[in-house]
This record gives C-alpha cells, structure tokens and sequence, in this order.
C-alpha cells in the first residue's frame, strides 16, 4: 500500500523517461503524450534547451528567499511585462497559488481604494481556479468543497454567457468578475469572444476588475501567447502557471501598476515563489516560445488538431458528440464513459486527459508536428471503432 495520500486515482504505468512528445514506462512501453502532464510540458519532455537551464542553474544558487533581489526573477517580470498588458508580476509556485495572489490583490485595491466593502467576485459554473479554499469557493464546485468547512464567503456564481444575467448581480460589494477564457476541468468549454468582451465593457463602466485565469489556456496553448488577446481585451489581474514552467513548478500573477500598487511589503509573499532555479526555467521556456514562428506552429497545429476532431465526429457521430476548445486545448464530450475511454486509449499507448461532462481532453505539448496528430487519430479511430462494434455486438465495455 503506498505511503502517499490517497488524493489520486493513479494509473499503475510509471514512466522513467521523455523525450519530445514521447514518454517511456520502466517496462520500455513508448506512450504518444497528448496530456503533457494536464498541459504543463509545453516544450515536450526532456528538452535540450530546458535541460542545459536547468543543469546551469543548479550549478549556481537554488534558493536565497525574496528578501534579496532574484535577477531571474527581476528579467522574467520585465519579459512578462514587455509582452502582455501587466506592469507588475509576483511570482508563485503553482496556478491555484497565482489565483489565490489575484484574489487577495482585487480585494486589497478596494480596501486601500477606500471602498472596503467591496470583496465579492462573480465567477462562473463549470470553472475550476484550484484547490486551495479560496480557489474552491471561487469555482464553486459543490464537488470540491464539499467536507471542508463553511466555504470562503464572497462569491457568486453564474452560468456564462448571459451579459445581462452578470450586469444584474452587480452589487454595492462587487470588487471584480473572474473567467477562464476557455474551462479546462469543467469540460473545455471556450467562452466567447463576445462575452469576454461584454465582461472588460462592464468592469470599465461598474469600475471593477476584471480577473482572467490562464493558468491552463494561456502560454501559446491557443496560437497566441494568452487566449484573450484573441478577443482583444486587456485584463486587470490574471494567473498563469502550467506552461509557464515547461515542467518545472512556476507560476505568476500579473498585474496593471495601479491594481497592483496596495500590495507593499507584508500584504503578501511566498518562500520558493520566483526562486532563481524556477525563473532560470522560465526564462529558458519563454525564450522559446516567443521565438520566430513558434506561436504560429501552435496556431496551425490546432487548426488540423480541429480538422481530425470534426473528421472523427462525422465518422462516430454516435459516439463523438461534440468538439470543444480552441487551438490545442481541445475537447471532444464522448459518449462512452470518458475514464473508461481515458483507459482504453491508454491501452493503445495515447495518453489523454478526461475533463468534466464526459470530455475527452487533448493538451498536446505544443512542439507536436502534423504527424504526430495523424498517430493520435489512427488510435482514437480505432478505440472508436472497437467500441462501437462492441456495442454493435452487445458486448459490455
């Protein structure tokens, strides 16, 4: 019986190696990764340049605290800045921790602002921001708080979509209005452009905030650095982790200068967050994700990721519902019970990920190439053709 919590339901394959979208287990099995570790391995595994950061930068200093300057640190914030709305960026070691920095960031800008009674945050159903008790209670997932204890008081929870339905919870108490671009664990739902827009026209004209979580949609996942720059908006706060880090744990919350201005010594810190180790990583992912021609592979990437899922669709309409998602963070809601699907492609050496509303989720690292896709079809092809034929046969699966 392993000594771990018993938090996971972990799958018995254990893997000793990577290298690019290939993972092995210590049998010598060779796994097509379309999971990239639930979207985190942006740069696939085992990369030459993220391992010759890493292997530099262990040589030098791991941890020295925020109480000295992190030049790491110091030039991944001025890159972040350069190439995104935010003035400010405070670094963390995970998304629900980048959240939990927003949260706190929104609320305190009222409270210096002199309007301390306004702390509440609408946010949406289907979402999932982590699991800390502030990113449950933001989430709202009855699931996930459950057994905790009275949940975080502060929110409220629409459906999204409805402008109008989020215009009329707009209350004396409102601080800001939380989204993710796209829902990953609530079923790879994109919400839309124009909604995303409605949201910033109604925090510019309540003054609010508006809070963007990118913790799995953002870094190049949808062809642009960050999924709302699609929508041509600027948020007031976002979080971003995941890909941020290509495998190492990284996370940052961004920030406008005068949002982020209440924040002043002791409002808020973190021991390892923006560790020279960690930004060392980061600046070593940035430097390729921001090379020529890279967002624009990850662009064309998930238009024939969409091509192949709409393929598959008309083949199995039976069994392949709906497509979902936008660029490579894609979803397909199935018909078979999505774990046992997970399990079935598994079997066949794919490894995807499940997500909410019986979807199966795709997070491929974004170096994939066309072939790569056209192996990962042949197998979710054929594990749709068996199931179907089963079925056909009135077998059980």
């Amino acid at each position: 019986m392993s000594a771990l919590f018993g938090t996971y339901m972990r799958d018995e394959v254990a893997f000793e190696r990577g290298r690019g979208m290939r993972l092995f287990s210590g049998e010598g099995d060779e796994y097509l990764d379309f999971m990239s570790g639930i979207g985190v391995n942006a740069l696939g595994h085992n990369d030459p340049q993220l391992v010759a950061a890493l292997k530099e930068a262990s040589e030098k200093v791991w941890h020295v605290s925020n109480l000295f300057t992190v030049p790491e640190a110091e030039r991944l914030a001025e890159r972040l800045v350069e190439g995104t709305f935010a003035d400010k960026v405070f670094f963390t070691n995970s998304g629900t921790e980048a959240i939990e920095c927003a949260l706190k960031t929104a609320r305190r800008y009222f409270h210096d602002s002199g309007a301390p009674e306004k702390y509440e945050i609408i946010a949406f159903t289907g979402s999932f921001h982590g699991r800390t008790l502030g990113a449950i209670a933001a989430g709202g997932n009855p699931d996930y708080v459950k057994g905790f204890g009275p949940v975080l008081e502060g929110f409220k929870h629409l459906a999204p979509g409805d402008i109008s339905a989020v215009e009329a919870a707009i209350g004396p108490a409102t601080a800001a209005i939380m989204i993710e671009p796209i829902q990953g664990e609530g079923g790879v739902n994109a919400v839309g452009e124009s909604f995303l827009k409605g949201l910033r026209e109604l925090c510019d004209k309540h003054r609010l905030l508006l809070i963007l979580d990118e913790v799995q949609c953002g870094y190049g996942r949808t062809g642009k650095l960050f999924a709302h720059e699609w929508a041509g908006i600027e948020p007031d706060l976002m979080a971003v982790a995941k890909g941020i880090g290509g495998g190492f744990p990284l996370g940052a919350c961004l920030a406008k200068a005068e949002v982020a201005k209440s924040m002043v010594p002791g409002t808020h810190g973190s021991t390892y967050g923006g560790n020279p180790l960690a930004c060392a990583i980061g600046n070593a992912v940035l430097d390729r994700i921001l090379a020529p021609g890279f967002l624009e592979h990850s662009d064309k990437m998930g238009q024939k990721l969409f091509w192949h899922m709409h393929q598959l669709m008309q083949k199995y309409p039976d069994h392949v519902l709906e497509v979902r998602g936008k660029g490579l963070m894609a979803g397909m809601k199935i018909f078979p019970p999505v774990r046992d699907f997970v399990t079935r492609l598994r079997d066949k050496k794919l490894l995807v990920a499940a997500a909410g509303d019986n979807v199966l989720r795709l997070l491929p690292p974004l170096i994939l190439t066309q072939g790569d896709i056209e192996e990962a079809f042949e197998k979710l092809g054929t594990a749709f053709s068996e199931y179907a034929a089963e079925n056909r046969n009135g077998s059980k699966d």
